[in-house]
């Protein structure tokens, strides 16, 4: 059996002891990109949190069917074919092969499914039929409007009250004012289709839950998404399908906070503040992107700045730097007759490597805790750190710290954490960093060779002009007895 799970529901608020429809199958519908433009790291979060999910879930036993949408019609995207003045399926799909990119970029598991809206419009239409068969949506002018009036639970995911929606417009044949579209009457130039209430396309929120019952079921697990969606979308999407197939919808909910800028506000296309992810990508390792949104509690706001990357590059870097000392390190003899010999620091790095696993169990259990999980690992890092400073640590530390690796390949596994190999990691980072600073990697080579050169010929005076240079650069230079090695400086100031 899987490990048991707590999770935080948005619709209850509370932490409670997950109970899926099936013992030991988890399905998961989280909404995907809007896709009428590149995605930003905004959206990055919630596809590398539910991702990170997912991973864990499956690591602690439990088997998943993961399902992640793309809106591939919609409003946003008929606006901006139209100020390119380009057709609006081919602008949705050319934003999807970008969103592909990104996904691979970040090194995300492609879903069991990807429903697009325009693959579902028999399942779409059936339910908005389903709807007006029930008496829970209306048809006027060739469009079809929930009543939100017939649906008694409706506001019980946002607390929102029915009284207090006001409309932003009169529209002809509306009725109230919290009444929303589930199917709208084509306009010129929109693309649309056939149904029996006219030529049209689906609104907003209906397409999402057609395409979950389409792929999971009347009534699914888990629901997830950004905490921006909670109201209107995922209220909606509770009143339509619950009304309209006569059962619960989504037993839990999960809603990841968003990224939020110093003045407070979200990261948003429509206020202009955005980094798109590929631009992200071009200076950052992937994975850095991934530990600076695991290293906050998914729920919580996390704030964003020049220094956000640098920062949290400069922490993944401190892990895999732990872990190359850890690897570094010989010897056979046991574990706790070296540590009793190499002192207090060896113990320390063996408790805490021994005890890692169920730690990191109990933290990420408990609502998916990866804040506290990436403590104990720091925690962890910042011990093999310290240890690899005693003068026997190279040659003895190997069976101290085997725990501790064993603790990093927890890491990849469950989160998708530390998953490269060590030169890979630095080739990496040197290659993104250098680049973003327009440094051409062959030029540090070369100064390397040079100032190398020069130690060997013991002209002092080159070799420290060289690292002066080097320094201006940014470069650190490590003297080992096998030669020189070097990195890039990657204090967040830097940049």
């Amino acid at each position: 059996m899987p490990s048991p799970l707590k999770l935080h529901n948005t619709l209850t608020r509370t932490i409670e002891d997950f109970e899926p429809l099936e013992p030991g199958h988890i399905s998961l519908y989280v909404c995907g990109m809007t896709v009428y433009d590149h995605c930003h790291v905004g959206h990055a979060r919630a596809m590398v949190v539910f991702d990170s999910f997912v991973r864990y879930v499956k690591h602690r036993g439990w088997k998943v069917t993961f399902v992640r949408n793309f809106t591939d019609v919609d409003d946003k995207i008929i606006k901006r074919a139209n100020e390119r003045d380009e057709d609006p399926l081919a602008l949705a799909q050319r934003y999807i092969d970008s969103f592909y990119q990104d996904a691979a970029g970040l090194g995300l598991a492609k879903p069991d499914h990807e429903p697009r809206v325009t693959e579902t419009m028999d399942e779409i239409q059936a339910l908005i039929q389903s709807l007006i068969d029930r008496g829970h949506a209306y048809e006027a002018e060739g469009s079809v409007w929930f009543s939100v009036e017939t649906d008694p639970g409706y506001g019980k995911l946002s607390h929102q009250k029915i009284e207090e929606l006001r409309s932003a417009d009169e529209v002809p044949g509306k009725r109230a004012p919290a009444d929303f579209a589930v199917w709208k009457a084509v306009k010129p130039g929109e693309p649309a289709w056939d149904s029996a209430w006219g030529p049209g396309r689906p609104g907003w929120h209906i397409e999402c839950s057609a395409m979950a019952k389409a792929k999971l079921g009347a009534t699914i697990d888990i629901h997830g998404g950004g905490l921006d969606l909670v109201f209107p979308h995922h209220e909606n999407e509770i009143a339509q399908s619950e009304c309209g197939n006569g059962c619960d919808y989504a037993r839990y909910w999960m809603h990841n906070g968003l990224l939020t800028m110093a003045t407070g506000e979200k990261m948003g296309k429509s206020l202009g503040n955005v980094i798109n992810v590929n631009e992200a990508l071009r200076n950052f390792p992937a994975e850095t992107l991934r530990l600076y949104y695991l290293q906050n509690q998914y729920r919580s706001p996390l704030p964003w700045g020049d220094e956000a990357l640098p920062e949290a590059l400069g922490m993944l870097s401190r892990l895999y730097e732990a872990r190359e000392k850890a690897e570094a390190m010989g010897g056979s003899e046991d574990a706790d007759q070296v540590t009793t010999r190499l002192g207090p620091n060896a113990k320390k790095v063996l408790v805490l490597g021994r005890s890692f696993a169920e730690r990191f169990h109990e933290a990420v259990d408990h609502d998916f805790n990866t804040a506290l999980a990436m403590g104990h690992l720091f925690e962890l890092a910042r011990a093999v750190n310290r240890f690899a400073s005693h003068k026997q640590a190279k040659k003895k530390g190997g069976p101290v710290v085997k725990p501790a690796l064993a603790a990093f390949d927890l890491m990849r596994d469950a989160l998708g954490l530390m998953a490269m190999d060590t030169a890979t990691f630095h080739d990496e980072v040197k290659a993104k960093r250098l680049a973003a600073r327009g440094i051409d990697r062959a030029e540090i080579d070369g100064l390397i060779e040079e100032r190398g050169a020069a130690r060997q010929n013991k002209d002092w005076a080159r070799a420290d002009a060289i690292r002066d240079e080097l320094t201006a650069k940014k470069i650190v230079v490590f003297d080992l007895p096998d030669g020189a090695k070097w990195r890039v400086n990657l204090a967040p100031a830097d940049d």
